[in-house]
This record gives structure tokens, sequence and C-alpha cells, in this order.
């Protein structure tokens, strides 16, 4: 595998992380009105985010010129993504693309910064409580679909 190919998964998965988060602390800040919540996930971004930025290897100009939005075969959607029922399917959606997301940043940064790879697990995991405490005490209904 080309370096240009792990840059381009890591490119998409950190823009697709990033707007994820950036759906669930809308939904907290303007239906929950929970700014704890909102914060929480605002820091969970930009801790995100920082990840990148901090990386000596993984520089976000290169992760630009790795990017082939035209190219991307996967761009197209799904009929079922465009199926939510309320903002709370909305934030379930879109806690668990930031989960997978997160996932997949980690693995493919262990084969070019370990230290970025590490810092994206341990924002998986403090993902993970932010989606419980979320569930737990916005009173979201559990999906089991």
């Amino acid at each position: 595998m080309k370096q240009k190919e792990i840059l381009r998964i890591i490119d998409a998965n950190l823009n697709r992380l990033l707007e994820a988060l950036r759906v669930c602390e809308e939904v907290t800040r303007f239906i929950l009105e929970k700014r704890s919540y909102t914060e929480e996930l605002k820091n969970l971004r930009h801790e995100s985010a920082r990840a990148i930025s901090a990386s000596k290897s993984l520089k976000y100009i290169s992760l630009i010129k790795a990017r082939d939005s035209d190219g991307d075969i996967g761009k197209f959607t799904l009929k079922n993504e465009l199926k939510r029922d309320d903002p709370h399917d909305v934030m379930r959606a879109n806690m668990q693309r930031a989960k997978e997301s997160l996932r997949v940043l980690e693995e493919f940064s262990k084969i070019i910064d370990k230290e970025a790879a590490l810092k994206f697990k341990k924002i998986r995991f403090k993902l993970y409580s932010a989606e419980k405490v979320l569930i737990e005490k916005a009173d979201f209904a559990v999906n089991t679909r």
C-alpha cells in the first residue's frame, strides 16, 4: 500500500470524525441545550484535530494533497443513510460514525505515527464515555436497530 493511499484513508476518516462530532455537538447545543455535553463534544473534536496538527508525520497539507474527492468510489449516498426519524436518531448515527472513524484513524495512524494512533485510541475511549452519559442523562432511547 502506498503512503498516499494511507493518507487518503486518514483524511477521509478525520473529515468524517470531525463532521460527526459537530453534528452531535449541534444536537446537544440546540436541541438538548446541555452546555456541558456540548463542551465535551467540542473538546473531543478539537482534540482530534490537534492529534493531526501535533503529528510530525501526518501533516494537514499532506492529507489535502492525498485527497481525491472526485475519484472516491464511496461518496454516493446509500438509501438507508437518508432515513432519520428524529434528532436522537441523528445523534446515534453520528456517534457511531465518529467511533468507527476513530478506530480507522487509530489503526492506519499506527503505520505512520504511533503517537497519533495512541491519541486517537484515547479519544475513542473518551467518546465511549461521553456517549454513555448522553444516552443515560439525556434520555435517549437505546436503539438496537
